[in-house]
């Protein structure tokens, strides 16, 4: 990535355990949304979200849900998204140490960022408006907005805002797997839910990030 113009240059991020961590008001949306709809409190604890984090949802339904038919745990899981992606605005979640400060740091370095998630559709805006957000990335997507899995998306966002070079943040080995497959190099953030097998780089506070940028070749963001 050398000697490269850092407007063709983007980072981008996964969510959950990469940005922050929203296990607990996920685990309550749901609870609460399901027992609406069943009568019945399947009482998910944050934990068990945050095992799932990274999947898509109907993957995550198959997870918790498997009790119900396939019909009927997707069918709950799109009521749960929407609920869930209210619930989330309205309440938020917790940034990880050192987000929002880094952030502003890379913005004024003029670094482009972007978020890709295997979330449902609304999700991604949800944690914007939740945390203010929105003043940090050009674009997001989602695999339940676009119906493409991670890899595509990281594709298809360098593609929408034409980027040359990228890197991916995330924290479990299915974020490693995408970005190889979008041919990106991925940063592990190791303070997250997972692990990652042979990462270009990593972080183990969210405000190592431009240390590991600079490693991969983004220009501009030495102390």
């Amino acid at each position: 990535m050398n000697n490269q113009d850092i407007s063709k240059m983007m980072v981008i991020f996964d969510l959950d355990g990469t940005l922050w961590d929203s296990a607990a008001s996920v685990a309550e949306s749901w609870n609460m949304e399901i027992e609406r709809v069943t009568g019945n409190d399947p009482h998910f604890t944050a934990e068990q979200i945050q095992r799932n984090m990274g999947k898509t949802m109907n993957e995550i339904a198959d997870d918790l849900m498997s009790f119900f038919t396939p019909d009927e745990r997707y069918d709950i899981a799109r009521k749960c998204e929407v609920f869930e992606n209210s619930y989330i605005a309205e309440h938020g979640g917790v940034l990880f140490p050192g987000v929002e400060e880094t952030l502003e740091r890379l913005t004024a370095a003029g670094v482009p960022m972007s978020v890709v998630s295997n979330c449902q559709e609304g999700y991604v805006p949800a944690f914007m408006k939740s945390m203010d957000m929105y003043r940090f990335f050009r674009d997001y997507e989602e695999w339940g907005r676009s119906g493409m899995l991670k890899a595509a998306n990281i594709r298809l966002v360098m593609e929408r805002n034409g980027i040359d070079t990228a890197v991916y943040v995330g924290d479990i080995q299915k974020d490693a797997d995408a970005s190889a497959e979008a041919g990106v190099p991925c940063i592990w953030a190791a303070y997250g839910f997972g692990h990652i097998a042979e990462p270009a780089a990593v972080i183990h506070s969210f405000d190592e990030l431009p240390a590991a940028l600079t490693q991969l070749g983004f220009p501009g963001l030495e102390d």
